[in-house]
């Protein structure tokens, strides 16, 4: 099974250390202007999705949600979220921790885009 959103093995360990201290959490892929197109992270009580965002999958057991808009630019790729050092959005929970979560992504291949469930 092709996922739409992976994440690094950096990117799991801090989830876990968040999770640690936060509790449940929950992404949302931001398309805001202040943080630009940024992985976000929240307490999962402290989001309301509503019927304009998709879930695209979980990482470290988090559900990974994006806007369906934005989705309809970044449905041909897949997600991988990584940490590196750095300020990050200034509402999402790791930015205490001096490091920010970082979407990288991928093309499917045709073989992978054929897979792919639909959202």
């Amino acid at each position: 099974m092709v996922a739409r959103v992976l994440a690094t093995d950096a990117a799991l360990a801090l989830i876990e250390r968040l999770k640690a201290r936060h509790g449940a959490l929950l992404f949302h892929q931001s398309g805001g202007c202040c943080d630009g197109s940024a992985p976000m992270c929240y307490p999962r009580s402290e989001f309301i999705t509503g019927d304009a965002d998709v879930l695209l999958g979980e990482i470290g057991g988090c559900p990974f949600y994006m806007s369906r808009s934005q989705f309809a630019y970044w449905e041909h790729t897949q997600l991988i979220i990584d940490v590196v050092e750095g300020r990050g959005g200034m509402f999402s929970l790791e930015g205490p921790e001096g490091l920010r979560f970082l979407t990288r992504s991928r093309l499917y291949s045709d073989e992978e885009w054929a897979e792919l469930p639909p959202v």
